[in-house]
């Protein structure tokens, strides 16, 4: 494994007891390439609240991407809701008809926990290919890929990010891999994740 870190999300003051909530996926595609559209919603999709497992066997989307095996469990014990999912051999060759690179990650997970006032999350990152990856993945760790038009960028992708509301509440999302498509603007464009939770410790807003 590449790198393993934890993140806390801001934290509140104790609001009235409520039901903790937490979801994961071993993750989604919602594309636009060609002017043909792609979307897969979340896959392997589980719930605080149930189905508290899932498991897909991935496939092909089009010919954008290909996910392997992914699977993912939530649950609550007392307060605290449990959420986490990961995925396994994911490649996408979407970039290579633009003279960009083959991205592929070999393992993902992603997992988060909510506490009295706040949520944890986590993400684990194996071996990646076609961009070069630090040792240890900082948090909401920008790799730009260069080459779309006039000098934009024909993708950026994300590692290990971390999406908190502002004002913050307490909940957080956490995706291992983000990858957006010609964030400028192009011939393609949406997004691709890969391992995600989320968690809120004061119920569904």
């Amino acid at each position: 494994m590449l790198a393993v870190t934890t993140l806390a999300a801001p934290l509140l003051a104790a609001a009235a007891p409520v039901t903790s909530t937490g979801w994961a996926s071993s993750g989604s595609l919602d594309v636009t390439v060609d002017n043909e559209h792609v979307v897969t919603g979340e896959l392997a999709k589980c719930t605080a609240d149930g189905p508290y497992g899932a498991r897909t066997q991935g496939g092909a989307t089009g010919d954008v991407a290909v996910f392997g095996i992914g699977e993912s469990g939530c649950g609550r014990s007392d307060a605290v809701a449990i959420a986490q999912a990961s995925g396994h051999r994911f490649e996408t060759t979407v970039l290579r008809r633009y003279g960009g690179p083959v991205l592929s990650v070999r393992t993902y997970s992603a997992k988060c926990a909510t506490t009295a006032t706040g949520s944890l999350g986590e993400v684990s990152i194996g071996a990646v290919d076609g961009i070069t990856v630090p040792a240890q993945i900082p948090p909401n760790h920008r790799i730009v890929i260069p080459g779309g038009p006039a000098g934009t960028a024909l993708a950026t992708v994300i590692l290990n990010e971390t999406v908190t509301p502002q004002p913050p509440d307490g909940s957080l999302v956490t995706h291992a891999v983000h990858i957006e498509l010609f964030p400028q603007g192009g011939p393609a464009s949406g997004d691709i994740y890969l391992g995600t939770a989320a968690c809120d410790p004061f119920g569904k807003k």
